[in-house]
């Protein structure tokens, strides 16, 4: 429909008309230019949400420039929000409804499959009476290619409307599209402004009232102007629920842990859980410390840890890339660390603002010389805040560095949760101050476990040197043959005790079949929904998905044998065995699929991706067909 009056009255009249439409989900976006709040507005609309009993997940659309130029195809901003009558644990495929500020930064969402014939387009119009020709001839363009492609777009006066009650409709756009989505998704009006005094609390009542006021026109705008209406049947889940994404819900898990000092650089996308803690840490006696580079965040977080309480650093790829030396001191001087490294698009600085799962096979190995260390992957929210915790006491029951890798995806996706129970076993034992038990060295490796109890500065008779270089149970700098040998052996052997002590993953579907899927960290959600729906289709295929990934879970080989085909599914680069010049011995595989190989002996296969988003479930769900096919000879 067009903007003139016209349409208008035509659009009137079928909203008055307009019934509910009753979905099992519904998936909205919001894209615009940078700087125009339209993450802000989604992610209010995903806790109304969630609030109301919906299942939610959202994923930020960010632009990898900082301010990219206003109306470019690569600058859109934006953000997805799936809403679910039961618990929703992944992005989605296409999405239902977009609203749209411009038509431009539609065009990227529709590169990367966005959309489907179907997909509703509410889109500003200002940009039809604009007064440069090539923004008018680019709109005009763009509205038939977009209805070519099958979508339904409706053209809309947002900035018209919005300047009645925001001289600067740039600033307040997004509080009214986010009351126009409530009126179209049958979302509770007063649960949104409820909301909206939450967000903008510390901005004080003027704020809050002109906000709370651009969400009623945009309400009362989406029910004269758009004739769709969904309702989303909520699903309340029993017991208190908090809606928070990864970067908090591992901030939330280093004050329930118990540690005390947290230090990093800021870097995304793993920043905003400085924030987070900046805010609540002090509270509860924490120390966030910003310090002045990544390499002295890590040496501060460490220098803590020396003196008795464990301490945590958050960084991303590049990052961990200036961590590594202090790394490697970590685990030959034998100090707790945790580590939470949230991946993002590489190499050097990549994709600053996208989703990757390429720092696996550097935190093995990005080391110099032999570093064994714990790795942990969190695959869901609720996890990010578990882990953490978890963390804190391998690090110090192992005398190692811990590190939890998430990823883009959580960190930034929202989700509503279990509100956590504290429990008193989360939290460290006080530093034990006793006098240190005369003749036991400060490295008295149990031959068995390789494990040793750690003095602490301040202990009587517990005072010792610490160094990186190789060294004697009584922390001698030491060159001989066996020292370093004994040394490694008992530092790998911690590892081999903590293996011991996992349980084998479970399968999600059959225990036995033609095809498994093995994954790890966020893309959990995805594989399980494509599997679920391949399996409907009466496919034998299952998958599994892994926590602990150095060491690794027990019984993975016994587990592989029973299907036909092993398949890793990640998101980080491999070869397309068809690719050119690409062999079975020279194709690089994905980083997980790499380590299977070796930890199995066993063929496991790969496929992955590094589009910069998160895996759509009809993604994998393609790739389950593609290969049963061929299992079935078919290819």
């Amino acid at each position: 429909m067009s903007g003139g009056q016209g349409g208008v009255a035509a659009a009137t009249a079928r909203a008055k008309r307009s019934e509910p439409r009753v979905v099992d989900e519904h998936i909205v976006e919001i894209v615009s230019d940078s700087g125009e709040g339209a993450q802000k507005a989604g992610q209010t609309y995903g806790a109304v949400s969630a609030k109301m009993g919906n299942g939610v997940w959202t994923v930020e659309i960010i632009p990898a420039e900082i301010k990219p130029p206003a109306r470019s195809r690569a600058g859109a901003s934006g953000i997805r929000v799936r809403v679910g009558s039961k618990p929703v644990t992944n992005m989605g495929d296409e999405a239902d409804l977009v609203v749209a500020l411009n038509e431009q930064v539609l065009y990227g969402r529709i590169e990367q499959k966005a959309y489907k014939p179907g997909t509703l387009v509410l889109l500003e119009n200002k940009w039809a009476q604009d007064p440069r020709p090539e923004v008018r001839q680019q709109y005009g363009t763009a509205l038939r290619e977009f209805r070519e492609l099958g979508l339904d777009v409706r053209e809309l006066p947002l900035e018209e409307a919005c300047q009645r009650i925001s001289q600067d409709a740039r600033v307040g756009k997004n509080m009214f599209v986010l009351g126009m989505l409530c009126c179209i998704c049958g979302r509770d009006l007063n649960k949104a402004l409820d909301e909206v005094a939450f967000v903008f609390a510390k901005k004080g009542d003027k704020v809050i009232g002109h906000n709370q006021e651009l969400v009623r026109a945009g309400f009362h705008f989406a029910e004269e102007q758009v004739d769709l209406r969904y309702r989303i049947p909520p699903t309340l889940a029993p017991g208190k629920q908090i809606v928070l994404n990864g970067n908090q819900a591992a901030g939330l898990g280093v004050m329930a842990s118990g540690m005390e000092v947290v230090a990093m650089y800021p870097i995304t996308p793993a920043t905003s859980a400085s924030h987070y803690l900046a805010g609540a840490f002090p509270r509860v006696g924490g120390l966030l410390h910003q310090a002045e580079d990544e390499i002295a965040a890590i040496g501060f977080a460490l220098g803590a840890t020396y003196a008795g309480k464990t301490a945590c650093t958050i960084t991303s790829g590049p990052g961990l890339a200036l961590k590594t030396e202090f790394l490697g001191l970590a685990v030959m001087a034998e100090l707790p660390l945790v580590l939470v490294l949230v991946q993002r698009g590489g190499p050097s600085t990549g994709l600053p603002t996208k989703v990757e799962q390429g720092d696996l096979l550097a935190t093995l190995y990005g080391q110099p010389g032999d570093s064994p260390k714990v790795i942990v992957a969190p695959a869901t929210i609720e996890e990010c805040f578990h882990f953490v915790i978890t963390a804190r006491k391998l690090a110090e029951a192992f005398r190692t560095p811990v590190l939890v890798l998430t990823d883009a995806n959580l960190a930034t996706g929202v989700q509503p949760i279990p509100r956590p129970q504290v429990q008193p076993d989360w939290f460290a034992a006080p530093i034990d101050q006793a006098p240190w038990q005369k003749g036991v060295p400060p490295y008295d490796w149990d031959a068995d476990t390789g494990l040793a109890p750690r003095p602490i500065p301040g202990q009587r008779g517990g005072e010792y040197v610490l160094t990186g270089l190789a060294h004697t149970r009584q922390g001698k700098v030491a060159y001989d043959p066996n020292s370093n040998q004994i040394g490694c052996e008992m530092r790998s052997r911690k590892l081999a005790v903590l293996q011991g002590t996992l349980r084998p993953p479970k399968v999600h579907g059959d225990p036995e079949g033609d095809l498994l899927l093995v994954g790890w960290g966020s893309t959990l959600g995805s594989i399980e929904e494509a599997v679920d729906r391949a399996r409907q289709e009466g496919h034998r295929v299952s998958s599994l998905h892994l926590r602990f990934l150095s060491p690794m879970e027990p019984g993975l080989a016994g587990i592989f044998r029973r299907f036909r085909q092993v398949c890793t599914v990640e998101i980080n680069y491999s070869d397309a065995p068809d690719a050119p010049h690409v062999t079975p011995e020279n194709r690089r595989r994905a980083q997980l699929a790499t380590l299977l190989r070796g930890h199995t002996l066993m063929d496991i296969d790969c496929w992955s991706n590094v589009y910069g988003q998160p895996i759509q479930p009809g993604m994998i769900h393609a790739e389950i067909l593609r290969r049963m096919a061929a299992l079935r000879g078919g290819v």
